[in-house]
């Protein structure tokens, strides 16, 4: 049996992927990586050039991460990609708007130990947003954090006027003081998800590099459509982001172009590869940009950066 399956895996990676990894580990997002090369998605790498510094800052154009299934890289992506554009002198605001809080813990922050948090600005009135706003070790990148409390704001929305649109009055007082503002969705397409997509200009999908992972992409685009149609009209889809690649295998391959095939352009040429450093990364409370900026996943979040920058989606 062993010896029937090996064919179909040993016919990957490709030499032109090959060239690419180390292409990737020698520069770690400071010149084009794999520019011209068939990336994963089996597209020409474009260039994605080095952004230009920023002679100001504001207003933000806010991002909300977004899948309803958990476990495909929404609050890594975030952490990551915030980190990345704040390497390149972009001033940045991560939100956590999931009650596990992962995204506050994995930025250092003792969210647990805080009074006020993102749930006292939804559901109480007085707070100042920016008395909440936690600054992190990485320059440039601030946290409004989470916990467990904000599991309590669903409910306790519901009644009030225009539930939909309270997070884009927390966040306005600080549109001007920053050029991205990314949002951490929970795993569900509940009124906190509403909520994100209805304050947000666009949205980033972070897609798992498994079949089952596919399945529920198709809900969320619907969804999106909806909000787009009913309650935000500037809603757009930033790109699909391919998470946990792992080139050894054809499964993998295969759902990437099963995706670019489904949704084209929309489909980050960047793709994000398994690796332990997420974790490990996770556990010191760093992105990997600082944990360990020469690894190649250090360089996938850098090239990230640079394509959303180049397709509009940042400053």
């Amino acid at each position: 049996m062993t010896t029937q399956s090996q064919p179909s895996d040993q016919r990957t990676p490709e030499p032109s992927e090959n060239t690419t990894e180390r292409h990737h580990a020698r520069l770690p997002g400071t010149e084009a990586v794999g520019a011209g090369l068939v990336g994963p998605t089996g597209r020409p790498m474009p260039d994605f050039p080095e952004p230009a510094p920023l002679t100001s800052h504001g207003p933000a154009r806010i991002i909300a991460m977004c899948n309803q299934k958990g476990g495909v890289g929404k609050t890594t992506t975030t952490i990551n990609l915030g980190a990345a554009l704040a390497e390149v002198g972009r001033k940045v605001l991560l939100v956590d708007f999931d009650p596990q809080g992962a995204l506050s813990v994995g930025l250092g922050v003792r969210a647990n130990e805080l009074d006020v948090t993102i749930y006292n600005l939804l559901v109480e009135r007085g707070h100042d947003v920016r008395d909440v706003i936690q600054t992190t070790a990485t320059p440039n990148l601030d946290v409004i954090p989470a916990n467990i409390d904000l599991s309590a704001a669903e409910v306790q929305l519901v009644g009030e006027v225009a539930r939909e649109q309270i997070l884009a009055r927390v966040l306005r007082p600080v549109m001007d003081d920053y050029d991205v503002i990314m949002i951490d969705c929970q795993p569900s397409l509940g009124l906190l998800t509403v909520n994100a997509l209805t304050a947000a200009h666009g949205v980033v999908i972070p897609l798992e590099c498994e079949f089952f992972a596919m399945r529920g992409v198709a809900l969320l685009v619907e969804t999106i459509d909806k909000i787009t149609d009913r309650l935000n009209p500037r809603l757009q889809v930033d790109g699909i982001l391919a998470t946990m690649f792992d080139s050894r295998t054809l499964h993998s391959k295969e759902v990437v172009r099963s995706v670019v095939d489904h949704f084209d352009d929309q489909v980050f040429h960047t793709v994000i590869s398994r690796t332990v450093k997420f974790p490990d990364a996770t556990l010191a409370a760093e992105p990997i940009t600082t944990y360990a900026s020469t690894h190649g996943a250090a360089a996938a979040y850098r090239q990230l950066a640079r394509e959303l920058i180049a397709r509009g989606g940042a400053a």
